[in-house]
């Protein structure tokens, strides 16, 4: 099976900065997009962003500007590095991937047990 594993949560002060790691193991033959959503609490979890196997990348209009993707591909992992960080950015982050096990399989999502970010004002 495929194994998500976060790191890098924590308590921040506004307009200060962090990395979100998440890596990826197990039998993996291709991950075609890995990448972060968040869910605040009464709120809906949405995609902040994601990065391709060709290095595509994809994010929320809200944090385009403060964040960057970018991924290992040697060691499966993505990092999320996030700037100017804001009470709204609070949140339980997850790492979630598209994976393809093996050349004759299908891909599937496999999602994260998830990070807390906590911004303070």
């Amino acid at each position: 099976q495929v194994q998500l594993v976060e790191s890098g949560g924590g308590l921040v002060q506004a307009g200060g900065s962090l990395t979100l790691s998440c890596a990826a193991s197990g039998r993996i033959f291709r991950i075609n997009a890995i990448g972060w959503y968040r869910q605040a609490p009464g709120s809906q979890r949405e995609l902040v962003a994601s990065i391709t196997s060709g290095g595509n990348t994809n994010s929320a209009d809200s944090v385009k500007d403060r964040i960057t993707i970018s991924r290992d591909n040697a060691k499966n992992t993505v990092y999320l590095q996030m700037n100017s960080l804001n009470p709204e950015d609070t949140a339980v982050y997850y790492c979630n991937a598209d994976v393809q096990l093996n050349r004759f399989t299908s891909s599937r999502g496999y999602w994260g047990q998830g990070t807390q970010v906590t911004v303070s004002s």
